[in-house]
């Protein structure tokens, strides 16, 4: 499911910690909000290029998309071999990394349970977009 979303320049600013937090003991030098950071400024580049999609399955889990994350994508960029894409293969929607090999097009997942899908040449590709980030929520909704 596409879910298409209008998003304002500036939404939410939430409070941002300058600088990075170590995966280990926190410091106490990082216990004051130095400024805020607009997560729609952060993630959306063209907001009139982008849209949202939630994300099913699990056949990109290795390049740490799941299942129930919120794709951010952009139709403004020029996909390339490497991108993860939002395509429609022969009327089918697919979130997968765009390859090429050997003058060949291939929707790769990022899961070795799943094969690589090769487009051929009577196949209809559509390139929706380029996912250029994800939110994915660690505590359960």
């Amino acid at each position: 499911m596409i879910l298409r979303l209008k998003l304002p320049l500036s939404f939410l600013p939430l409070p941002w910690l300058a600088g990075s937090v170590p995966a280990g003991f926190p410091s106490p030098a990082a216990d004051d909000a130095e400024s805020r950071l607009d997560l729609n400024a952060h993630l959306i580049r063209r907001p009139a290029a982008t849209f949202i999609v939630r994300v099913a399955g699990d056949s990109m889990t290795g390049a740490g998309v799941h299942d129930g994350d919120l794709a951010i994508v952009d139709r403004s960029i020029e996909p390339r071999p490497g991108h993860v894409v939002v395509a429609v293969l022969d009327g089918e929607l697919a979130l997968k990394r765009l390859a090429r090999r050997g003058g060949r097009t291939f929707l790769e997942s990022a899961n070795p349970a799943y094969p690589p899908i090769e487009v051929g040449a009577d196949a209809e590709l559509r390139i929706w977009g380029v996912v250029t980030a994800t939110i994915h929520r660690l505590e359960p909704e």
